[in-house]
């Protein structure tokens, strides 16, 4: 389905009309040049939508509301949960202690999204590294034990299953058989001793930002439960959908036509339309509380996962387009904010008929590149110099 505005029909129809450069962005103009990529052969009958942020109406969409494999898009769903559900000034803490009984170990956690598995990554980017907490409540455990340790009961709270079955992988490695017991929190706060390590997270709002600005798809998933818990659901998919579900409708936007897999995008049978996730753009531009989504946007050529976009296809539009982008298969998306001079676009392009190859994709990624810098210019001041621009 592809609808147009009336009043732009009729150049619409003009096959050799000539895509504007970057100093016509007008509305007219932003239309054709959108009219134009939804017919791109690249992009293989996309689903696009845009949205004219200084009056909030749809100027243009071809499959708008067409359900849409979005990739990492989701991601924009789970900030807005993350937003609306927890207090951006939380930190997530993790203690290990000495149990109150021999050769034991307490494990109080507040799941926290932010500690890595992985020790190389936790030391680049100052995350809490799993096993060097678990290694110094091992030794501790060493040090107080009456002869050598070769067993080790440990009780824990609130930390992930994945993480319980890494620690006693790596505990075995070591020579040590340890028994986990879960436990609610009141028990472990009962059951410690002294304490070995305590760590915090950094706060909500800059691990959103984190998982927006690099597309990270473990703690964009983590963020979206722990919000589903917070706001009186599963922690689970199912409870991530439910809560997905509700924020859409108390900000006024239909959520029927979306399919929920995961929070993070990796799922292929997640569902979205370009018109749905176009009005949760606006949404965020319009409402102040979600300045922070906003913040946490890559901006092309120059962060996260858009940063090296542009730089090769169409250098002219550095730093004026902010956007989520998302790939799978045969996919690619985008889905962000386009600065056009002294009008701002909020633009949403899903194309998920793509052939499964990386050439494809690449092609795709170009070919949106190139048509998004159509639009894309600068705010200018009345000496001719650039203003400073939400966008940067």
């Amino acid at each position: 389905m592809k609808r147009f505005l009336g009043f732009y029909a009729a150049i619409l129809s003009a096959s050799l009309l000539a895509i504007p450069s970057a100093s016509a962005i007008d509305p007219a103009s932003a239309v054709n040049v959108f009219a134009k990529l939804a017919i791109a052969p690249e992009l293989r009958n996309p689903s696009v939508s845009l949205i004219d942020l200084s009056t909030g109406k749809v100027v243009f969409e071809s499959n708008g509301d067409s359900q849409r494999k979005p990739a990492s898009l989701m991601k924009l769903l789970s900030a807005s949960a993350t937003i609306k559900y927890l207090d951006p000034e939380k930190v997530f803490a993790t203690s290990i202690s000495l149990g109150t009984e021999t050769n034991s170990i307490v494990i109080d956690g507040e799941l926290d999204p932010w500690m890595s598995t992985n020790s190389v990554v936790a030391e680049r980017m100052h995350r809490t590294s799993l096993y060097g907490i678990a290694s110094k409540g091992l030794r501790a455990a060493k040090k107080k034990s009456e002869g050598p340790l070769k067993k080790l009961q440990v009780y824990y709270n609130d930390i992930y299953s994945g993480e319980v079955a890494a620690i006693k992988a790596y505990y075995k490695k070591l020579g040590v058989t340890a028994t986990f017991v879960k436990v609610s929190d009141a028990k472990a706060k009962s059951i410690s001793g002294d304490q070995i390590v305590y760590s915090t997270s950094p706060t909500v709002n800059e691990i959103m930002i984190w998982f927006l600005l690099w597309s990270d798809n473990v703690i964009s998933e983590r963020m979206a439960r722990i919000a589903a818990k917070a706001s009186g659901h599963e922690f689970s998919d199912k409870g991530v959908a439910k809560m997905f579900d509700k924020v859409l409708t108390e900000i006024g936007i239909d959520p029927s036509k979306i399919i929920v897999k995961d929070a993070s995008g990796l799922s292929r049978e997640n569902k979205v339309t370009a018109n749905l996730l176009a009005q949760l753009l606006y949404k965020f531009h319009s409402d102040p509380a979600y300045a922070k989504v906003i913040e946490g946007l890559p901006i092309g050529g120059k962060t996260g996962t858009m940063r090296n976009r542009f730089v090769k296809t169409a250098p002219k539009a550095i730093g004026l387009v902010k956007a989520k982008t998302g790939t799978l298969t045969g996919t690619v998306s985008m889905a962000g904010y386009a600065q056009s001079g002294d009008r701002e676009y909020a633009f949403v392009i899903i194309a998920d008929e793509l052939k499964g190859t990386r050439a494809a994709s690449a092609v795709a990624r170009n070919s949106l590149d190139r048509y998004l810098a159509k639009i894309a210019a600068p705010l200018l001041t009345l000496n001719g110099e650039t203003a400073t621009t939400s966008t940067n």
